[in-house]
Formats: C-alpha cells, sequence, structure tokens
C-alpha cells in the first residue's frame, strides 16, 4: 500500500483569521519570511515596525501562521510594506483575502489611497494586485537590492479608497 504524505491543507480546508503580531510571533514570520523573499527583512526591522505602532497583522488558522502583512498609516493613505504567505499556502486565493483585509484596515482609518512598492521582475505579484484595481502609477530606480552589487526597480502601485 502506497505511503501517504501530508500535504498542506487548502483554503477551503481552513478557518481563518487575522490577529495582531507579537514579538512571540517573531520566529514563525521570520521563517516565512527567509523563504518568500530573496532579500528578507531582518527581525530588528520587524520588531522596530511592532515598536513604531505600525499594523502587523498574522493570517492564522489554529496555530497555523499562513501569511502576515505591515501596513503603515499618513495622512489620508496607507501603504503597504510588507505581504507574504507562506509557500503551501500560495496560489490558493489567500493573497486577494489579504489585501481585502488591508483596505478594510486602510478605509477604517479615513484612508484615500493605499500605496505599495513591488519588485520589477515580480508579474506574478503586480497581476494579484491588478485584479484587486490596484494601478501602477510611477517607478523606483534601484529600489529593491537583487543580488551582488545589483539592485532592481520598483513598480509604484496605488489603490483608490
Amino acid at each position: 500500500m502506497p505511503k501517504r504524505t501530508k500535504t498542506a491543507p487548502t483554503a477551503a480546508d481552513l478557518e481563518a483569521r487575522f490577529v495582531p503580531m507579537a514579538l512571540s510571533d517573531l520566529d514563525a514570520v521570520m521563517e516565512i519570511e527567509q523563504r518568500v523573499y530573496t532579500h528578507p527583512w531582518s527581525r530588528a526591522s520587524f520588531a522596530d515596525v511592532l515598536e513604531s505602532g505600525y499594523a502587523v497583522h498574522l493570517l492564522k488558522a489554529g496555530d497555523t501562521l499562513l501569511g502576515y502583512f505591515v501596513v503603515m498609516q499618513g495622512v489620508e493613505e496607507a501603504h503597504l510594506l510588507n505581504i507574504a504567505l507562506a509557500p503551501a499556502y500560495q496560489r490558493q486565493g489567500w493573497a486577494p483575502l489579504m489585501l481585502e483585509a488591508v483596505e478594510i484596515w486602510a478605509r477604517a482609518r479615513s484612508a484615500v489611497w493605499l500605496w505599495l512598492e513591488v519588485r520589477s521582475g515580480n508579474t506574478r505579484a503586480q497581476a494579484v494586485y491588478r485584479t484587486r484595481g490596484y494601478e501602477p502609477v510611477g517607478r523606483r530606480n534601484g529600489y529593491y537590492a537583487a543580488g551582488r552589487c545589483q539592485r532592481e526597480d520598483a513598480v509604484v502601485m496605488r489603490l483608490a479608497l
């Protein structure tokens, strides 16, 4: 008899919720951050945004961390600084749900615009943002580290709330 392998539950199998991040969640967040980004944020960066009062929310199902986002409030705007899903939960419909949560958070704080930067080469993420109504409005040259002494441009996108 073939051995069954354990697979990650799909979006349809899980009841998820958003919860504020605490410092005790940092190890789990860093595990995802390091797996999904070539140039991940540092532990200190996450500790700094928590200490500064930025919104850092986790998407959890039970005790399982599916993903997280970091958003900063401005005057009549919000800026999505970081968003990530664990690889096992990508391409299951969680990204649009997470973006909707960011948008709800921003609207609740009277934001008129929601801004973000995305790597110019990350066409998959850009497509997700476009399906939510984000539009590209500019470029930041050399914004992201991209390897040994190299940089990658960012596409600046915004959503009218």
